[in-house]
């Protein structure tokens, strides 16, 4: 630890740190605009500078290390001196006249530093550049004539995301921030993810979707978990009037620091399905408005005779429900009305043979984080610049540094031109694959385990020949990984969907042989599905779902897309109950439709990839005439004088995970 001094004021803080942050971490505030906590210190704005005793000259105190026994004053009438002059050439530069700007009024970080000065004008003529304002992004708007090159967006889009889209183009007055090779930003490799926006401190970058909705101090912050996939992102949901205005990515989130993607920030605010507000009941071969205690009634009256038949109940529910609502689901389908068919919609594609992996050798998957320090990655069968997106973000960032990455999928996928090693395999060869990899380190002995083959040269050559992949390929692939140092193993759906626990089993071995798992790292990583994939296999709901003479189908849809191959399987279901959010092809062709909140009307909690269990937040009243879910599975229940525990705590430590739960 080093103690130093500012503003007369005490501070121990560790050796290394900053004086910015150890100025934080004591209440005391430094002005800045190119800092931020999460990006490495750039010094750029020079806003943040300090005066040190002993030093000619005023430092940026976010690239200023401590020293044991330095003295900085922070407020000395030199430093404002220097301040306001930095913020006057900042506001001549362009156009910030601020009247007439978007976030004036509070949300510009260069507005509220004048204030802090006590600055309502600057001296300085502005010199008018008049750059064209980049309005192609469906998301956001570029405007450089409001940019202060902090550099902010540009280094998130790197640092954080790892995609490097953005840059600084020209030199001097005339620089400013482009996409690519300064192509429209619409028409660039910009994965959508809204980061830069986030971290933009003027109105730069703007949200289109909530531009000109009212300034943070009018809006009310919501912390929640998103729910667009199983990485389980924290969110700040900003809502004024019952209405979401923006998503944000929460700095403190423990999984994604801040980020989101595309499926977090905007999709949830461009949703354009038809919402269901009333319950319906098939009448004449027609769907009419009734009210809830009629369709509830009606649906009670057709199922409460079929209980304790194995036969006549089919149930099936999405795995965006919270682990509330799917454990109830759970306990009144399987346990009460004693069905041989209760399920979920992913029907444990992305979980089911890991978990029977895990019930015979206890947990084997790693956590998040292990991608943050990978030196290796291999990605097998799961496309994650598509979804689970904020888990690719994590090494992806890394690989300018010399992280490497290797593709194994038969399918194109966005990560092949920036992996190292991209192998474009035929369909169903993972498992000879895998051995050949395998093999090949034994038979050059390259594991950090021993594992006896004697068998390799022929694994090898049917590798070769099973997977269309060459033996030079193959070695390739086989030395990268093993001479790794940190090497880890992401597989997705590719893999798991073929439903055999011997891949899970082999794939495991090569973990272990090139040391992505040992007794202290975990470095085989599943990606999952939905929101709740891995609390569902725990419950038992990750059965083919399949009619075999049932006499109803009850489908707890929530706000889930619907597969096409759902609407074919139950199209000639003798009775159908859809609990659902909007209109589908399934609510078209059912019997009784149930009106349920969707994600941002309901609480709750998630497990997401790697075991963590987070809680979700009600962000918006419900809309008038729906029911929670578990609402729905609660009346259901009493109306068939049957009693549910709701002890989802309990349930889902019934079976074995193949993540540590916590």
């Amino acid at each position: 630890m080093v103690q130093i001094t500012i503003n007369g004021k005490q501070i121990e803080t560790p050796e290394g740190t900053t004086v910015l942050r150890a100025a934080e971490s004591a209440g005391i505030y430094i002005p800045r605009l190119c800092d931020h906590k999460e990006l490495i210190p750039y010094g750029g704005c020079r806003l943040c500078i300090v005066e040190v005793n002993g030093w000619r000259v005023p430092m940026a105190s976010c690239t200023l290390p401590v020293s044991n026994g330095m003295v900085v004053n922070t407020e000395t009438e030199a430093i404002k001196k220097s301040r306001e002059f930095i913020l006057s050439m900042l506001f001549s530069e362009r156009n910030h006249f601020c009247p007439f700007c978007q976030v004036s009024g509070g949300d510009c970080e260069l507005q509220n530093a004048a204030y802090r000065e006590e600055m309502t004008s600057w001296p300085i003529q502005p010199g008018w550049s008049n750059f064209t304002v980049d309005t192609s992004h469906p998301y956001f708007i570029l405007d450089n004539n409001r940019c202060i090159l902090c550099r902010r967006c540009v280094r998130a889009c790197g640092e954080l995301v790892g995609n490097f889209t953005l840059s600084v183009a020209e030199r001097g007055a005339a620089s400013l921030i482009v996409a690519d090779t300064d192509v429209p930003l619409g028409e660039s490799t910009c994965i959508k993810c809204g980061t830069c926006v986030q971290v933009c401190p003027t109105g730069a970058l703007i949200d289109r979707v909530s531009v000109y909705q009212g300034h943070d101090k009018d809006l009310t912050e919501i912390k929640s978990v998103c729910v667009g996939c199983s990485v389980g992102c924290s969110m700040n949901i900003l809502v004024r009037d019952n209405r979401i205005v923006r998503i944000e990515g929460d700095w403190e989130g423990k999984v994604n620091s801040g980020l989101l993607c595309e499926h977090g920030r905007y999709d949830p605010l461009t949703e354009a399905r038809q919402r269901i507000t009333t319950p319906q009941i098939r009448k004449n071969g027609k769907l009419e408005p009734v009210t809830w205690e009629e369709a509830l009634r009606t649906v009670s009256d057709k199922l409460s005779p079929l209980a304790g038949d194995k036969n006549g109940v089919a149930a099936i529910a999405s795995t965006r429900l919270t682990v509330e609502a799917l454990s109830m689901f759970k306990e009144l389908f399987s346990d009460r009305f004693n069905s041989n068919m209760v399920t979920s919609i992913e029907e444990g594609v992305p979980t089911a043979a890991a978990t029977r992996f895990a019930e015979k050798n206890g947990a084997f998957e790693g956590k998040l984080d292990i991608l943050r320090t990978a030196d290796t990655v291999l990605c097998i069968g799961a496309n994650i610049n598509r979804s689970h997106m904020v888990a690719g973000f994590l090494f992806k960032r890394n690989m300018p540094k010399g992280t490497h990455l290797i593709t194994i999928d038969p399918d194109i996928s966005e990560l092949d031109d920036m992996a190292n090693i991209a192998l474009k395999t035929k369909a169903g060869s993972d498992l000879a694959l895998i051995k050949g990899l395998q093999a090949i380190i034994v038979k050059e002995g390259l594991g950090r385990v021993s594992l006896i083959l004697p068998n390799a040269d022929a694994l090898i050559e049917q590798a070769v020949q099973t997977s269309g992949i060459s033996h030079e390929e193959l070695v390739q692939t086989a030395q990268m990984l093993a001479h790794s140092i940190s090497p880890v193993i992401l597989f997705g759906k590719g893999i798991t969907a073929q439903r055999n626990e011997s891949l899970i089993e082999e794939l495991h071995r090569l973990a272990v042989l090139v040391g992505a798992v040992d007794n202290e790292r975990f470095g085989l990583l599943s990606m999952k599905g939905e929101a709740n994939s891995l609390a569902a296999t725990l419950l038992g709901l990750d059965e083919t779902f399949k009619l075999n003479g049932h006499q109803a189908v009850y489908i707890a849809l929530g706000d889930d897309y619907v597969s096409k191959s759902l609407v074919e399987r139950t199209s000639k279901a003798p009775y159908l109950v859809v609990q659902a959010c909007y209109e589908s092809k399934l609510t078209e062709q059912a019997d009784v439709i149930l009106p349920v909140t969707i994600w941002s009307e309901q609480e709750g909690h998630y497990i997401n990839l790697d075991g963590r269990t987070q809680q979700a937040q009600k962000a918006l009243p419900p809309h008038e005439g729906v029911y929670d879910n578990t609402t729905v599975f609660s009346e259901i229940a009493a109306r068939a004088n049957m009693t549910l525990k709701a002890e989802w705590q309990k349930a889902i430590l019934e079976r074995k995970s193949s993540v540590s739960l916590n």
